[in-house]
């Protein structure tokens, strides 16, 4: 219960109730939390007091009030660091989530024009495309396609990339070394195939980064292309 003799206002010692209980997963993703008039009776407070205590945590990002539907727990928000080439799978395990791939395309096909000039490749050169949902606990997190040199990797599709990393297979399978890549990031609203299969209703708002990866001889060996749901994902800087 809270303590009405103390020097801490009603509202603030609820917002700590309300927040323990979501940070220890007592309150879990995506559950409505009480409403006012349940919050008032088991607190033995005001609906003044309930409201100050709800704005509190609204501005922490830890609820959302849902228009005439209640107030909800936000799902917490994923980072992923720009400038790590251990890439998604690597990263996301290191921050203790559960990561999966659904392979949306996986093939070995003659680049275009286009991709040619930008992975530096002779004009009719094979390249590698791969293209996945990206998945962390279970939830869509992120569109990636990438393109890469099928001469650096030949063979390549016979790795199981939807369980794998990619850069873990390049690096065991082909030894080859990573050593740095530039990325442009944007921001767009979703069109409908990110709509779809990363779960969003329209409008959404998603980051776009598109990276190119270099090894340590130079060569070019990845251009991806990643979409990353702008609600459940913050990009960091640095190392």
């Amino acid at each position: 219960m809270l303590q009405k003799d103390t020097g801490v206002p009603l509202h603030v010692q609820l917002a700590d109730v309300l927040r323990q209980q979501i940070l220890s997963g007592e309150l879990g993703a995506n559950q409505q939390i009480p409403s006012e008039r349940a919050l008032c009776e088991t607190y033995g407070v005001s609906r003044i007091t309930v409201r100050h205590s709800v704005g509190i945590l609204n501005q922490e990002g830890l609820i959302a009030t849902v228009q005439g539907k209640g107030t909800y727990v936000t799902p917490r928000r994923l980072e992923e660091r720009l400038h790590s080439l251990s890439g998604f799978t690597d990263d996301m395990r290191s921050r203790g989530y559960q990561v999966s791939s659904n392979i949306i395309e996986y093939s070995v096909v003659e680049a275009n024009d286009e991709t040619a000039m930008l992975l530096q490749l002779p004009r009719g050169s094979e390249v590698v495309i791969l293209y996945r949902l990206r998945m962390a606990d279970g939830f869509p997190i992120a569109l990636q396609r990438s393109y890469l040199p099928h001469q650096r990797c030949m063979g390549i599709l016979r790795y199981d990339l939807s369980v794998r990393s990619l850069y873990d297979v390049l690096a065991s399978e082909y030894q080859l070394k990573l050593a740095n890549a530039n990325m442009t990031i944007k921001a767009e609203l979703a069109d409908k195939e990110a709509l779809e299969l990363l779960q969003l209703e329209s409008p959404a708002s998603v980051l776009i980064v598109d990276q190119t990866t270099y090894l340590d001889d130079g060569d070019i060996i990845e251009l991806t292309n990643s979409i990353y749901r702008g609600d459940r994902f913050t990009l960091l800087t640095g190392c």
